[in-house]
């Protein structure tokens, strides 16, 4: 399955489980009351907008390199021309 994901998924998946990490050790040291709803707020909000932000830059990336080999490709075919 994690074959079939996208690159920039990938990265924001793995970005989302490392601030859902971090928001983790933040409970543990008492830095979130241990309220269900703030518990959840935490991770949700750390693991989404890491993942988020993570996800945007890698997607940023990968469509910079493919218009990058696209015009190196018709360079090279003008000239070869």
């Amino acid at each position: 399955m994690i074959r079939r994901l996208s690159t920039p998924l990938k990265v924001g998946l793995g970005a989302a489980v490392i601030g859902i990490s971090l928001a983790v050790i933040g409970i543990m040291r008492g830095q979130v009351p241990l309220n269900p709803l703030s518990v959840l707020l935490a991770l949700g909000i750390s693991g989404g907008s890491w993942g988020l932000v993570a996800w945007a830059v890698a997607t940023a990336a990968v469509d910079v390199e493919q218009d990058i080999a696209t015009a190196e490709q018709e360079s090279n075919e003008e000239v070869l021309s």
